[in-house]
C-alpha cells in the first residue's frame, strides 16, 4: 500500500508521522502542503472520502487561522466557502495528511494510524 502524505517539513508532528511511516514500512509519497497546497477539488475529495466535517481539515492552532480570526468567521461560511478557503493557503490545512485508496487521516494519531495503515 502506498498513500500521499501531505506534511509540512519543519513541523515537529509531521516529522514524527514521517518517522513513524517509515518505522512501520508504509510506502508513501510526500508533498509539502505549504509548496503545493491542496486544490478545492483535492479537498472535497478528501473530505468527503473522511467522512469528517470541513472543519476539522483547518489548522486551528496556526498563526494564520488565528490572525484571521476564523474561529469567528467559519461558522457563518458554507461548505464551498470554507473548502474554497483552505485551497488558498497550505498552512490553514490541518497537517499532517494521509490519502490512503479509501480513506483520509487527519493529524498525526498513532492509534488511528496503527488500525488504517498497518496489517
Amino acid at each position: 500500500m502506498s498513500v500521499l502524505f501531505l506534511q509540512y517539513p519543519p513541523c515537529s508532528t509531521c516529522k514524527n508521522a514521517k518517522k513513524w511511516l517509515e518505522a512501520h514500512q508504509v510506502s508513501y509519497q510526500a508533498r509539502d502542503i505549504k509548496e503545493e497546497n491542496p486544490t478545492a477539488p483535492e479537498l472535497m475529495e478528501w473530505i468527503k472520502k473522511s467522512g469528517l466535517p470541513v472543519k476539522k481539515f483547518f489548522n486551528t492552532s496556526g498563526i494564520l487561522y488565528k490572525e484571521k480570526h476564523l474561529k469567528d468567521i467559519l461558522p457563518g461560511m458554507s461548505e464551498k466557502e470554507q473548502i474554497d478557503l483552505l485551497a488558498t493557503d497550505g498552512m490553514l490545512v490541518k497537517r499532517p495528511l494521509v490519502i490512503g485508496e479509501d480513506f483520509v487521516l487527519v493529524g498525526f494519531k498513532e492509534e488511528e494510524w496503527h488500525k488504517k495503515l498497518t496489517l
